[in-house]
């Protein structure tokens, strides 16, 4: 009998991190290629796909927009070596370059489905001079039963309504949860846009995703 077949090492990990700075003004596949070079350097063992071009097998399950910070974001990648969480944030934290910072590391169990975002929640620092009515025209916002937001390039707008799962202005600053669904979803410019305040970050406010909901 010709010797063992060792089996492939196919280890699931969840990163939550911070993507703060000047990192929030790449975009997304910039960030994934400045990953795939931090994880060499941290010496990880990715896990590949398979094919003629193979790739790290490296998701984030809701992608940030240019220019918004990110507090606890969420990837998940597939190493092909057995490390625990500890080790594996250990030598991501050393080799993380200003504004991108690793909050855990969670090795998942064998069977473990994919990370399914239930809702995101934003920040954005409201300037004294844009909040005078903001107060009404959130409340005209949550009281409406459809808010129907065109975009270019799409046939027919989208309702903003149900996907707004959460509006309120606290000490200055404005606080949203929008609802992911895999029908279809809206970003925070647009709910800016809806209470007039399209401009705020031409003002310099920087818009924050504070929180990424994962379904269990």
């Amino acid at each position: 009998m010709a010797g063992k077949i060792e089996r492939m090492v196919r280890l699931r990990v969840r990163i939550r991190f911070s993507k703060q700075g000047d990192l929030r003004l790449i975009g997304h596949r910039d960030l994934m290629r400045c990953l795939e070079r931090l994880f060499r350097r941290a010496h990880l063992a990715l896990g590949m796909s398979q094919g003629f071009h193979p790739k790290p097998r490296l998701t984030f399950p809701l992608a940030l927009a240019v220019g918004i910070e990110g507090l606890d974001e969420v990837m998940e990648l597939e190493l092909a070596e057995t490390l625990t969480g500890e080790e594996i944030l250990k030598r991501l934290r050393a080799q993380a370059p200003a504004g991108l910072t690793f909050h855990s590391a969670e090795v998942l169990p064998d069977g473990c489905s994919k990370a399914r975002i239930g809702s995101a929640s934003y920040e954005a620092p409201i300037p004294s001079a844009c909040r005078p009515g903001l107060r009404e025209r959130i409340e005209r916002l949550l009281a409406a039963a459809t808010w129907p937001v065109a975009r270019p390039r799409h046939p027919r707008p989208i309702d903003l309504r149900p996907l707004l799962l959460e509006l309120a202005l606290r000490d200055g600053v404005l606080a949203m949860r929008l609802r992911i669904d895999a029908r279809g979803s809206v970003g925070p410019r647009e709910v800016l846009a809806a209470l007039g305040l399209v401009d705020l970050e031409g003002r310099g406010v920087r818009l924050r995703r504070s929180a990424v909901e994962v379904c269990a």
